[in-house]
């Protein structure tokens, strides 16, 4: 008696568990509809972007440049100093004694090729002047006696010979002439013969302007520097063991306190300086530096070139994700480019894949893209 009370009490659970599958199930039906699927797996993310425009990263500080295929391990650093090829900079003098009587120009100002700067108020001009009203007057009294000479000779009154020196004298009046308007051109005399005009034979900047207004200056003395900023170059001691590696067109980069620069070298010396005993390589530049600035030149040899490598500025990689990347620029900002890294010196970076030629990338800064980087995706 007592197992068959038990049986049908095991039989109602069973059928209470059944009858709660059965209804959990179109439950789920219902809410879920019988066509229900498990959840899509969600595409791929695309590249990550940064939206940043001009302005923004200029007030940032961030600056950008396009590097040049090359390797640590064929890579020539040495010292450099910016300097001025010997026709882009101008020394204006004085080209009398006198006094200063106008100022034009001031340290700091463009200058156009013949432009005036100064005035100088001199004797030697009135006396330049004077001299080739002379010489007018006599090469005119000159050509006036040889007609006369002429009319008489063909009249067959006067002999060859007082024709032939009536002549050599229009040729002496006539030298004389050119001899004073030569040295009239020269010195840049006013018009009104008291002034010798102070102009520049380049276009440029005044880079030093010694001269005072109402100053005496003697011939020669110094009143003007003119410098045409964009016609610059590079000179740096290469050692000797490193320029025989060093050919012209090899490409190379100039590090400035601003920013980097490309640069292409355009000659080096035989020989070496005898002070520093190194060879001097002349690099020519695609940006605009100082004069007379100091900077650290990076000279990739061709055989760092064709590669399919980069050398870049440490700073220019960055870790996003455990992963090396770098920031290259866009129309719009930056998009976030992984790299990888073959060798590392104390400054620079050689990638040895994710760059392409020609793309430009953030350098000074970078670390600030990265942080606004992480800063979008934690609001997102």
């Amino acid at each position: 008696m007592r197992t068959s009370s038990k049986t049908p009490l095991f039989v109602a659970v069973a059928a209470a568990a059944l009858i709660a599958g059965t209804v959990g199930v179109f439950v789920g039906n219902a809410i879920n509809g019988p066509d229900a699927a498990p959840e899509a797996a969600k595409p791929a993310a695309g590249p990550r972007t940064l939206t940043i425009d001009n302005a923004r990263i200029a007030a940032a500080g961030i600056q950008v440049f396009t590097p040049t295929a090359g390797a640590l391990s064929t890579e020539v650093a040495a010292p450099g100093i910016v300097t001025s090829p010997p026709d882009a900079v101008a020394v204006l003098d004085a080209r009398a004694a006198g006094s200063v009587s106008r100022i034009t120009k001031r340290l700091g100002d463009p200058v156009r090729v013949g432009e005036t700067l100064a005035l100088i108020a001199s004797r030697d001009a009135s006396t330049m002047a004077a001299d080739r009203a002379t010489a007018a007057a006599k090469a005119q009294a000159a050509r006036q006696a040889f007609a006369r000479e002429q009319r008489l000779f063909d009249a067959k009154i006067t002999a060859r010979q007082d024709l032939e020196a009536a002549q050599a004298e229009v040729a002496s009046a006539e030298a004389e002439l050119r001899r004073a308007s030569n040295a009239i051109a020269a010195s840049h005399v006013s018009g009104d013969g008291r002034s010798i005009a102070v102009t520049s034979p380049i276009s440029g900047r005044i880079t030093a302007a010694p001269a005072v207004l109402g100053a005496y200056v003697e011939a020669g003395a110094e009143l003007f520097r003119v410098a045409d900023a964009i016609r610059i170059e590079v000179q740096a001691a290469i050692p000797p063991a490193d320029a025989v590696r060093v050919s012209p067109g090899d490409r190379a980069l100039v590090e400035t306190g601003t920013g980097t620069i490309n640069g292409i070298v355009r000659s080096v010396t035989p020989a070496l300086d005898p002070e520093t005993r190194a060879a001097t390589a002349v690099l020519q530049l695609s940006g605009l530096v100082q004069p007379g600035q100091s900077v650290r030149v990076r000279i990739m040899t061709r055989a760092a070139t064709g590669a399919g490598r980069f050398v870049v500025p440490s700073e220019a990689v960055q870790s996003v994700d455990g992963r090396d990347v770098v920031f290259v620029r866009t129309a719009t900002g930056f998009v976030v480019r992984p790299v990888t890294v073959a060798a590392r010196s104390d400054a620079n970076a050689e990638l040895a894949a994710g760059l392409k030629a020609g793309e430009t990338l953030a350098t000074k800064g970078a670390f600030l893209l990265k942080a606004e980087l992480s800063k979008g995706e934690e609001e997102e």
